[in-house]
């Protein structure tokens, strides 16, 4: 293929799937993978400018108005922005800025705002003599829908302006959607057999567009005001910062998390910033627009065809991704659930090439209605596990298959089972070989006794060699045993035999959490515990004893009356008592301290205590630490950039306190 037909080739591609992500709000690709799209298409008519065609998407921001709305006008065009992806690319800006400027300006005044890039859906706001009259997409930068009855829904934004307003006053800004109330919606929409939503950018275009103000009105949408389409419209400011502290005196949202950069440098600095940020905030952020902050020099600087040469978005690494599904795994945990796992073509996300993802369940699969063969997106966010998010059903070509839930269990062939009221599938056999590893690797992880020098990759080495089949066997461990593996030697061995009997004498409550029983966490543990003080005293309790315990429901208290009547388990623990493992005993719940019966789970980030010392505190003060929002759970201690579960806390209606109201409390 030449030059000329690429260059057809992708005007079209690029055409087809911008109007599928701005106007119809249902992309077929990805966010970078349009971007590369786009790029490859810029840069070839850069280099063949005589080639580009005439209605070529690179000279237009946005896409055409929706049909079924009116249109609207913009006074000024809703321009769209260059695109950074490195810090290299931040300089390269800064140096063409500079070039434009003939260098009469000094890179000292080059001062910059640099701001969240909310994923969103962009929209203006005209304000005539402080009222709302007025409010649309931006369509393709000079005309857009006309949305006002939708907008007009949404609680953050202001209908009447206060304090010191112009007359005419048009305001620029980003709907968009958190990502707590998008997986409601989706949850909603799944109920309804309806199609979930990809992300909350397309979450929040198909909220607005609507024809019907009522739908938009019951989806949770809020805005954030980023611009005014006039600065000559904006008294007393001189620059961006400015602007936004003005926007905030008359009542019109803004995202205060903004950073005024004197130098290129402190924007690379501050991109690393908010790239670390990203998956602690509420709502999706793509990247971060970096703008001359004075309007002065904005003006000089002025606009090229379809973006500002003032402004610039430096985008992060794509979160979501397309691939192809190419077969399903299905693997056993500790518990015996049954996890499918899509086997992807390898495709980068988030910087991570990524070729397995989780499906969850059946529930999942029959909801999303995945096949094999099928081109699905895959999302990755933080240190979250990928997961596949829906499939592209345009993409089908018939050749698709529908995929199996196993009968029988795929490592020991025992039948398996499905609960009614669960929706795992589950391999009920105790002496699962899988089952069997699983729990080994939780018993020696940090949620287990900790046990150093046995992590994943050992624990499945000495599982694989029979050295290890079951718990009793990592006491019986020798060091000539361990030093001849690949990997290890005499340091090694010596090092994960100390850290073996370290564990010899493990808090009854951390040893009983270690085991992996169904339904007992490190709060039942510590109920076990505090309530029964032995280990030999929860061996022989009954369901009816179990039962009166506070905070021990009927699933856990059968759970452990299974587990612990089960001949193998008993055995172990004759074998672990014989190579001198004996719990500590638990002591009596006393009633006279601070924390005595209260649950505490700790979230966000705390200004002065570690996590560790803040659960040692509970401990010491009576109480017992959760490690997730549930009905046992009586108080929360909610640090900075607390997230949903502070918003769960408070649906449940528990008692909430701050870093130093749980301090004052445990020091009264």
């Amino acid at each position: 293929m030449n030059d000329a037909q690429r260059i057809r080739e992708l005007t079209a591609l690029v055409k087809e799937h911008a109007h599928r992500y701005f106007v119809l709000d249902d992309p077929l690709i990805a966010d970078g993978e349009y971007d590369r799209l786009f790029h490859e298409l810029l840069a070839l008519e850069k280099q063949y400018p005589e080639l580009a065609q005439p209605d070529s998407p690179t000279r237009r921001p946005g896409a055409a108005p929706l049909e079924g709305f009116s249109q609207v006008e913009h006074r000024l065009p809703m321009l769209s922005l260059e695109n950074a992806f490195s810090a290299g690319d931040l300089r390269a800006f800064e140096d063409r800025l500079f070039r434009f400027l003939n260098q009469a300006v000094p890179r000292e005044m080059l001062v910059y705002a640099a701001e969240l890039k909310i994923d969103g859906l962009a929209v203006e706001l005209v304000y005539e003599q402080g009222l709302l009259r007025q409010g649309s997409t931006r369509g393709d930068g000079n005309r857009g829908e006309d949305i006002t009855a939708q907008l007009m829904t949404i609680a953050t934004i202001p209908h009447q302006l206060h304090g010191d307003f112009p007359p005419l006053m048009e305001v620029r800004g980003e709907v968009y959607m958190e990502r707590q109330d998008l997986l409601a919606l989706n949850q909603e929409r799944a109920l309804n057999d309806l199609p979930p939503f990809a992300n909350p950018r397309n979450a929040a275009a198909g909220s607005l567009r609507q024809l019907d103000p009522a739908i938009t009105a019951a989806r949770p949408l809020k805005f954030f005001a980023y611009a005014i389409a006039d600065t000559g419209h904006a008294p007393g400011c001189d620059g961006q910062i400015q602007l936004l502290s003005w926007f905030l005196s008359l009542g019109l949202p803004v995202n205060t998390l903004v950073r005024r950069c004197p130098s290129v440098a402190e924007v690379i600095a501050a991109f690393d910033q908010f790239s670390a940020l990203r998956h602690a905030l509420p709502y999706e952020i793509d990247g971060m627009v970096v703008k001359v902050d004075s309007f002065a020099l904005q003006q000089r600087l002025g606009s090229k065809a379809r973006a500002p040469r003032w402004a610039i978005a430096c985008k992060f690494p794509a979160i979501q991704a397309t691939t192809r599904l190419l077969a399903v795994d299905f693997q056993v945990g500790r518990t015996g659930a049954i996890t499918p796992v899509a086997i992807l073509a390898p495709v980068e996300v988030g910087g991570v090439t990524v070729s397995r993802a989780t499906l969850h369940n059946d529930d999942e699969i029959q909801r999303k209605d995945l096949r094999i063969g099928d081109t699905v997106f895959v999302q990755r966010a933080g240190d979250v596990i990928p997961e596949v998010v829906k499939v592209v059903v345009e993409k089908r070509n018939g050749t698709e298959q529908a995929i199996a839930m196993p009968s029988h269990c795929p490592v020991c062939a025992h039948p398996l089972v499905r609960v009614e009221g669960e929706s795992a599938t589950r391999c009920v056999n105790p002496h699962c070989p899988a089952q069997r590893l699983r729990s080994l690797i939780h018993f020696c992880s940090k949620a287990g006794l900790d046990i150093d020098g046995l992590g994943k990759k050992n624990m499945e080495q000495l599982f694989t060699s029979g050295l290890v089949a079951d718990i009793p066997d990592i006491f019986s461990l020798r060091r000539e045993q361990l030093a001849v593996l690949e990997g290890w030697g005499d340091k090694s061995a010596e090092k994960a035999l100390a850290a073996i009997n370290e564990a010899r004498h493990p808090p009854l409550a951390k040893f009983l959490a270690a085991l992996g029983i169904r339904f007992v966490g490190e709060v039942t543990a510590a109920l076990l515990e505090q309530t029964l003080l032995s280990l030999e005293r929860v061996m022989d309790a009954s369901l009816e004893s179990l039962l009166e315990i506070a905070g021990i429901g009927e699933q856990a208290a059968s759970s452990i009356v299974e587990y612990m009547h089960d001949p193998e388990v008993r055995l172990w623990f004759a074998r672990l008592a014989q190579a001198g493992v004996v719990p500590q005993a638990g002591q009596a719940v006393r009633d006279d301290l601070p924390l005595s019966g209260q649950v505490v789970l700790f979230t966000g980030t705390l200004a002065t205590l570690s996590r560790t010392e803040a659960k040692k505190l509970v401990k010491d003060n009576g109480g017992t630490v959760a490690t997730a929002i549930s009905q046992k759970m009586t108080c929360l201690v909610a640090g900075e950039k607390a997230g949903s579960k502070l918003t769960k806390a408070k649906e449940l209606g528990k008692m909430i306190l701050t870093e130093q109201e749980f301090l004052h409390l445990i020091h009264r």
